[in-house]
């Protein structure tokens, strides 16, 4: 028996290691072996799973320097074990999960080499099914059987190339053309792309050009995995600066920004104002609330209260529920399983995945229904900006990320919280938050405050993020205050940064 050990490669429900060398104290661990095995782990996983040998499976990869050469291990594998494999080259994570939706395709599996955006050196696998992406269960599956020496023991497959990313472009076009009627509905508006030399340039190219839009003032559309101008990330200070500088200088109409894989995105107004985070919750759930009235918009639990009075204004519910993007879109399916209708879960990262488009999460079709209101309200006489005139957006928000000193680090940190939410009472002026799912969301009054802080855990890391929003010039500050004089106390929690803001 084998005694390799993948765990560490597991990151949730996809597959993420260090890929190349060149970052000091990192190394290799998505080695060829590792790689191979792990091909070879999903191709039994799917046998089993589909109770077929048979099965044609489609892969890809982003713009990373070790994008080809993982690709390569991967489809060699598959193919060695029996799957007929298509390789689609340069291509976005969801345009890989439509590889198992479109007529013409229909693949039963797929594969994205990528690992989101995260620095160059890093890269790994994300796994579909025509059902979605595949569970942090499944991942697990797929490592124990990596991790044997079994085989499919079928005779061998092949490898074919083509591409997909036309036919991924052609269905955005078709939706835009349909919901206005026109072949080239975007003429006399101009939109800017950042695809920050990730994969996201095709957008601009062979989406938005083809519909009339002027795309003068794009940055970065070429693929580089060194990503040489900024890192392919809506959350990143640097890269949304970016957009907004483009949109500004263009004069543009709307500014887009993706992360690497394109399953995020960000946009930008045209007097530079960001459409992120909670703005851009704010925005698709106005757009979604006109068509679906009293849905539920699952959010991750940092968003703000000032996104759950605007949600609730507009005839929605506000479900706001624990970090990460498996976990949103997961809740918003089991809404939907007990007859409440959920259109929307997203996270503030930018990760947002519809209802009407297989709970998939996709910042070129988030970009996509943008546009469509963009065009909508060009022709009915208003602006993007106007559907969000009444969020109530905080004074001041701060995130500190406190580590943990511990190997065996949750439950000292679970007995943290447990403890904080205890005594929440004995604190004049904290109040716990209802309806909440991670951590210890705490509401404080105006006095103490005028505010709220969410303490949580992190799932695979030894930290616990502090997330801390005031409605109120340095009311930030007085939180911090406050809170640090309780979390001090516990020795193994590194509260250093907090109590120096606190100072």
């Amino acid at each position: 028996m084998s005694e390799k050990n993948y765990s560490k490669l597991r990151n949730e429900s996809d597959i993420r290691g260090i890929a190349l060398e060149g970052v000091e104290g990192q190394h290799i661990n998505l080695t060829e072996t590792a790689c191979r095995d792990i091909a070879r782990g999903f191709a039994l996983w799917l046998i089993d799973r589909s109770g077929r040998t048979d099965l044609r499976v489609a892969v890809g990869r982003d713009s990373r320097l070790s994008g080809p050469t993982l690709l390569g291990w991967l489809a060699d594998e598959l193919a060695k074990e029996g799957i007929e494999v298509t390789d689609m080259g340069l291509a976005s994570t969801p345009a890989m999960f439509m590889t198992t939706k479109t007529e013409g395709y229909m693949f039963d599996g797929a594969v994205m080499v990528t690992a989101s955006h995260l620095p160059f050196n890093r890269n790994g696998y994300k796994f579909f099914t025509p059902d979605g992406g595949v569970e942090a269960s499944d991942i697990d599956e797929m490592i124990r059987l990596a991790e044997t020496d079994r085989h499919t023991g079928l005779p061998a497959g092949s490898v074919v190339k083509d591409q997909f990313m036309d036919a991924y472009s052609d269905r955005l076009a078709g939706m835009i053309r349909a919901a206005a009627g026109s072949g080239r509905p975007l003429e006399g508006l101009r939109i800017v792309v950042d695809a920050g030399n990730g994969a996201g340039g095709f957008y601009a190219e062979k989406v938005l050009k083809p519909l009339g839009a002027d795309i003068t003032g794009s940055r970065y559309l070429d693929p580089d995995g060194s990503f040489p101008n900024h890192i392919p990330n809506p959350e990143n200070r640097e890269a949304m600066e970016s957009i907004t500088e483009a949109v500004l200088e263009s004069k543009a109409d709307l500014g887009i920004i993706f992360d690497t894989d394109v399953d995020r995105a960000g946009a930008v107004l045209p007097d530079g104002s960001e459409l992120n985070r909670n703005r851009l919750i704010a925005i698709l759930s106005a757009m979604l609330l006109r068509d679906h009235p009293g849905t539920t918009i699952v959010t991750d639990s940092v968003t703000s209260s000032g996104l759950a009075e605007f949600i609730a204004e507009k005839g929605g519910i506000h479900h706001r529920f624990r970090r990460g993007y498996r976990n949103v879109i997961n809740e918003s399916i089991r809404l939907n399983s007990e007859g409440i209708d959920s259109q929307l879960a997203i996270e503030t990262s930018g990760h947002g995945a519809f209802k009407e488009n297989y709970f998939l999460d996709d910042g070129a079709y988030i970009v996509t229904r943008l546009i469509i209101e963009l065009s909508r309200a060009r022709k009915e006489g208003y602006s993007l900006a106007s559907l969000i005139s009444t969020l109530r957006e905080p004074a001041e928000s701060r995130e500190f990320r406190m580590n943990l000193s511990l190997e065996d680090f949750k439950p000292y940190g679970q007995k943290i919280i447990d403890e904080l939410t205890a005594e929440v009472t004995s604190h004049e002026g904290w109040s716990l938050a209802p309806s909440n799912y991670e951590g210890v969301r705490v509401n404080l009054d105006k006095a103490h405050g005028d505010g709220w802080f969410l303490l949580r855990l992190s799932l695979h890391e030894p930290l616990m993020p502090l997330n801390i929003e005031s409605d109120s010039e340095g009311g930030v500050k007085k939180i911090a205050r406050e809170l640090s004089g309780v979390l001090k106390k516990y020795s193994e929690l590194d509260t250093e940064k907090l109590c120096e803001f606190a100072e």
